[in-house]
């Protein structure tokens, strides 16, 4: 049929019945775009896919119903993220940052294997490490998964499908003992007291840096020589154990009247969402330019493990529920490594009376045990 209206439009439609016996009404066009012949065409193969028991207009509805990728996130995803994941906000900064900027406008259907890596490929030129891309790529996986889980209109195969993570950079740094007290030096010297002594804490107790500049004072078990975590990266709560050069540098901060934070922010009163501004200033003064306030709790556990502390005990020190996690902070000097590697000609050798090698090993183990 064609529809006149008042106004002077006018419309090409076709009536048919669905499966159901419900009477539809399918558009094709205006005059003007379609002629006659085209839209008797259209008109004949609408009938015909109605005869065969599909419903072309309900094909047209499913369509309008596929959200687009931002709508997804955002009246889905996120609301979701919130609820069910502590890393949402680092989730929210991925996707406003990186993704939706190239993916936001794509209907969910229309978002591609190509185009996700073609996101991964301008990343990586832009300079980003591989870290960065990797989680850009499983936060995508997990996204569509949930859209297939959830049903979701247009969440048919994954994308993300075929695109594998690049190879991370593991990055192993640990400060010798004259690096570590040249910092201590120059965080002595430092005019952002606040963040000196964060960053001091970090290296006297291994803790991560959310744990110490998130601490409150009621946190703070003085006789146990403890202070407790209520929700670490595990999502249960931990102690960190206070050395004495910890305890002397939580004396030493000032407290901020009706304020329960030990580090606050001098502007909002809240905890410092990073220490990144003094932490590139310390190092560059301290000529540790290579050094990340990550590898401070790395070399927390590497002095503890080079002095012959059981890696059972650091990893409660740490806080990890698996020794496995524990066991890429345990590096060793390569004097340990000499030394120990000692022990076992010590062992097979039979010791020969006056053997100078014999006699310089036993004054060496003799002087460790010391």
């Amino acid at each position: 049929m064609l529809e006149v209206r008042s106004s002077g439009g006018k419309t090409f439609y076709q009536r048919y019945r669905d499966s159901r016996g419900r009477e539809r009404q399918f558009k094709i066009g205006r005059p003007g775009v379609l002629t006659i012949s085209q839209a008797r065409r259209k008109a004949r193969s609408v009938l015909a896919e109605a005869i065969l028991g599909n419903d072309p207009q309900k094909e047209r509805e499913e369509l309008r119903l596929i959200p687009t990728f931002n709508e997804f996130v955002r009246d889905s995803y996120l609301p979701f993220a919130k609820n069910a994941k502590r890393s949402w906000k680092t989730d929210e900064t991925l996707l406003r940052v990186h993704i939706l900027r190239r993916l936001g406008s794509f209907p969910l259907d229309q978002v591609s294997n190509h185009a996700i890596a073609d996101l991964l490929h301008r990343m990586r030129d832009a300079g980003y490490a591989n870290g960065t891309t990797n989680r850009v790529l499983v936060l995508l996986r997990f996204i569509f998964n949930l859209a297939q889980k959830w049903g979701a209109p247009g969440s048919g195969q994954n994308p993300t499908t075929g695109l594998k993570t690049a190879a991370d950079v593991c990055r192993e740094r640990f400060l010798t003992t004259a690096e570590a007290q040249r910092l201590l030096s120059t965080l002595n010297d430092d005019a952002n007291r606040g963040a000196a002594c964060a960053i001091k804490l970090l290296l006297f107790t291994g803790g991560r840096r959310n744990e110490i500049t998130h601490a409150k004072w009621e946190y703070v078990n003085w006789e146990q020589r403890t202070l407790i975590v209520p929700c670490s990266k595990s999502g249960r709560s931990r102690l960190i154990r206070l050395n004495s050069h910890a305890l002397e540098t939580l004396r030493c901060i000032p407290r901020v009247e009706n304020n329960p934070y030990i580090f606050p922010s001098s502007v909002t009163g809240k905890p410092c969402p990073s220490l990144h501004f003094p932490w590139t200033r310390i190092r560059k003064r301290c000529g540790l330019t290579d050094v990340r306030l990550h590898d401070l709790r790395h070399s927390f556990a590497s002095f503890l493990v080079n002095e012959g502390v059981s890696l059972y005990v650091v990893q409660g020190l740490l806080g990890h529920t698996q020794v496995r996690a524990t066991q890429r902070y345990a590096h060793l000097s390569d004097q340990t490594l000499s030394d120990a590697a000692e022990v076992v000609g010590m062992v097979v050798v039979p010791p020969v009376a006056g053997d100078p090698l014999i006699l310089a090993n036993v004054a060496s183990s003799r002087g460790t045990q010391n």
